[in-house]
């Protein structure tokens, strides 16, 4: 099979949430696959010290800081790429939190905080996104991320379950849509992943034993593991992939 398959030269990737963790290890692997990637936050100095970290790198790279859950903050945004002469080929919808308590516990605040970052705002950023790209008539690539929350729920993460549950039908959403126009819309859900969001869980020895357990991996994935399917699903390779969820998640699901 050629490499050129997996080959993003002259991509623009836009990775939401991307100043540090999975977002900045997806824009990673992106760029060293040969695409420009613009990274997203609302970490500003965060932001420019990620973007000057690809940099030194030798990759292309941009930072553009806008809340991902505002309608009028994303229009502006893609209004300031286009500007400067910014197309987005790939755009991966990373952004998100997290709250851990109780549903009896949970304040509506928090609930719709939840939903509105890591569910709405794919909706809001992807619609900017695939109008661009059926506009221009040369397709795309959307990648949204789910989570094993996907698919199974757990206690204290009800918004983030339902938050991520909604993920996956709205990749099949996007599909039916507008995989007439070219555009491959697919998502990735991590498994637990060893990175900085989860380190209360990693340092919590009952639960990391729990998570070394139940995987038939017996371990904690990394950051990096992901990022062979990000690249898989940004590039031609999946030309006729639309509407999945592909979990990297060890096998946890394979024996729930």
């Amino acid at each position: 099979m050629s490499a050129a398959l997996f080959d993003l030269t002259g991509k623009t990737a836009l990775v939401t949430g991307s100043a540090r963790g999975l977002g900045f290890a997806y824009a990673q692997g992106l760029a060293a696959a040969g695409a420009g990637v613009i990274l997203n936050d609302i970490r500003e100095e965060l932001l420019q010290e990620s973007v000057q970290s690809l940099r030194n790198q030798g990759y292309q790279a941009h930072g553009f800081a806008f809340d991902v859950t505002r309608e009028d903050a994303v229009e502006s945004a893609f209004a300031a790429l286009e500007a400067q002469g910014l197309q987005v080929d790939i755009l991966i919808n990373n952004a998100g939190i997290q709250y851990r308590k109780p549903m009896v516990e949970l304040e509506l605040e928090q609930w719709q905080r939840v939903i509105d970052t890591n569910l709405t705002s794919a909706f809001i950023v992807s619609r900017a996104a695939a109008k661009r790209m059926i506009a221009r008539g040369n397709g795309g690539k959307i990648i949204n991320i789910g989570s094993l929350t996907s698919q199974a729920a757990r206690p204290t993460v009800a918004p983030y379950t339902a938050a991520k549950g909604g993920i996956k039908m709205l990749t099949c959403s996007m599909a039916a849509e507008w995989a007439e126009f070219n555009i491959q819309s697919n998502a990735i859900g991590p498994g637990y992943i060893f990175t900085d969001m989860n380190a209360a869980l990693i340092d919590n020895k009952e639960f990391d034993s729990w998570v070394k357990a139940s995987n038939p991996s017996k371990r904690w994935g990394k950051p990096q593991e992901l990022i062979g399917t990000a690249v898989f699903l940004s590039s031609s390779a999946s030309d006729y992939i639309n509407g999945q969820i592909i979990y990297v998640d060890g096998g946890w699901l394979a024996v729930l």
